[in-house]
């Protein structure tokens, strides 16, 4: 069952071959006590059922693919956004494998992230001791100008205090006393990535300014902040520079890991590259006001921004489609006082004329969507915009109050009229949907391919297909660095899902003399 070195195949065709089929027949009949293929699908069509899904939805004690992380993977895309930072997750070394597969394979790039490797001794006596090597050791190995500590479930469970260990790090001189240490307590049994990426960031903001607001004075540098929250379009981070620069707004983009994500193979590598600046997160202060990109997950940071730093954070959603683009833009000219340029007036007309010319295509299409809050609300938004009647809207870590904006901006357009938000709830709720709610289309991220290859199980009327916007993305490579932000991203975006029209089109309509009833290619 070996490759042949002339002959290298991936897993597809090689698991096709007879060897592996006679494998995996053997294994399926002497060791997986298979039930019989017709009890199968038979408890597979009960499973498509109206009846199944009331059942689904009553569920209260089982969680099935959350479409959610956990704190820690957020924490440390936090980290990677500042310059020379590593990323510290003071808990299990399978953890900090999982966060830096998950994004290996996201990004397809390295990803920098230590742990003090706490085993059943510290989850015993507590992990001080771990702390205490892990710190000097990150220190002295890698050099970093900064290292982010978060945590896992294990330290969460047995009450590890991080401020007390980083303190008693700094005194017994494993580290120097004035190396910055910010931290963050993200228990992953609470929250989600958002919460975690919303958590690391109001650390370092506090270890970094909460003391030292002595001559700070909201409006003195005359720029404005801006904080992505989790964000891993990296398109996102580049056209929000883009705009500002055009505007010529003076600006601080508050965690920002477009370099080390996408770094060049150019033969160096780069275990640090770009990042905001330590200098920038001591002046953010100073700026005229700070504005959320995301911010129904930024609830903590807004509460210390304003609290702490005094700025009034003005009420925006995420800059998605066009209204929502067009009232970040004129918020930004608001505050600062320049001009929106003619270029993004430009870009503007543009992107209308894209909707334009793609209206006839979108129209009428019904599609249902899963992600984070402030993505699937700006989905939500922009599907609206374009004609599309959204059907369900799926976030499992949202609460009451996004799911009332979410029904209120659904109500307000006739395209949403039988729209459901549905939060709290999983995947394979999300599952049930596509079979007893059919829509055309479902927008996520690529843990949807199996409810599309379930849907398609049930007959190829039934299928639902997925159109790959959130995260993660495994299945495809370079969405990373798309756009969903702005005109720009609204351009992409709007790209994506007409062709996906067209694509589906086309597979409907191949069959020569029967169904090839589609002229567009006619001279």
């Amino acid at each position: 069952m070996s490759q042949q070195v002339d002959n290298i195949q991936p897993s597809y065709p090689l698991f096709r071959n007879d060897e592996y089929k006679e494998n995996l027949a053997t294994k399926r009949e002497q060791y997986e006590e298979r039930h019989p293929q017709e009890s199968i699908d038979e408890i597979f069509q009960w499973t498509t059922t109206k009846e199944y899904q009331e059942l689904n939805f009553n569920r209260e004690a089982l969680t099935v693919n959350p479409a959610k992380a956990c704190q820690p993977l957020g924490a440390v895309l936090c980290s990677l956004g500042f310059e020379k930072t590593m990323p510290y997750v003071h808990g299990s070394q399978g953890c900090v494998a999982y966060f830096r597969t998950y994004f290996n394979r996201h990004f397809k790039e390295p990803i920098s992230c230590v742990s003090d490797s706490m085993t059943e001794d510290a989850a015993v006596f507590g992990g001080q001791k771990n702390m205490f090597s892990g710190l000097e050791n990150a220190k002295a190995l890698y050099k970093p100008v900064m290292i982010a500590v978060s945590t896992t479930c294990m330290a969460e469970v047995i009450g590890d205090d991080l401020n007390a260990f980083i303190n008693n790090a700094k005194k017994e001189g494993y580290i120097d006393q004035e190396y910055p240490v910010p931290f963050a307590h993200t228990p992953s049994f609470v929250g989600s990535h958002t919460t975690g990426w919303d958590n690391m960031f109001e650390g370092i903001a506090r270890y970094f300014t909460l003391n030292y607001m002595e001559g700070k004075e909201v409006g003195k540098s005359g720029k404005i902040n801006f904080v992505p929250g989790f964000e891993t379009y990296l398109g996102n981070f580049r056209v929000i520079h883009r705009m500002m620069k055009e505007m010529g707004v003076s600006y601080t983009l508050l965690s920002d890991p477009t370099e080390v994500l996408d770094t060049p193979a150019d033969g160096e590598f780069r275990m640090y590259a770009g990042g905001t600046t330590i200098d920038e997160v001591k002046d953010a202060p100073n700026a005229i006001d700070t504005i959320l990109l995301q911010p129904w997950q930024l609830e903590k940071t807004k509460k210390f921004v304003q609290n702490t730093w005094k700025h009034p954070v003005p009420k925006l959603e995420i800059p998605m489609g066009l209204e929502w683009t067009d009232q970040f833009l004129m918020k930004v000219s608001e505050i600062t006082g320049q001009p929106i340029p003619r270029s993004l007036e430009i870009e503007r007309g543009r992107f209308v004329d894209m909707i334009t010319d793609s209206h006839a295509w979108l129209h009428g299409k019904k599609i249902a969507l899963y992600g984070d809050a402030d993505f699937a609300l700006g989905m939500t938004k922009f599907l609206l915009e374009l004609g599309v009647e959204v059907t369900d809207v799926l976030v499992n870590h949202a609460n009451k109050r996004f799911k009332k904006a979410c029904e209120e901006i659904l109500k307000a357009s006739p395209y949403g009229q039988t729209a459901t938000v549905h939060i709290g709830r999983d995947l394979w709720h999300f599952r049930s949907l596509m079979f007893t709610n059919k829509p055309d289309f479902m927008i996520g991220n690529s843990y949807g391919k199996f409810i599309q290859r379930d849907t398609f199980y049930k007959g190829e009327a039934d299928e639902v297909p997925l159109i790959r916007i959130g995260f993660p993305i495994f299945d495809r490579h370079h969405l990373h660095r798309m756009t969903t932000l702005g005109y720009e991203g609204g351009m992409y975006m709007l790209t994506t899902l007409v062709n996906a029209v067209l694509e589906q089109l086309d597979k409907e309509t191949k069959g020569m003399g029967t169904t090839d009833y589609n002229y567009d290619l006619i001279r």
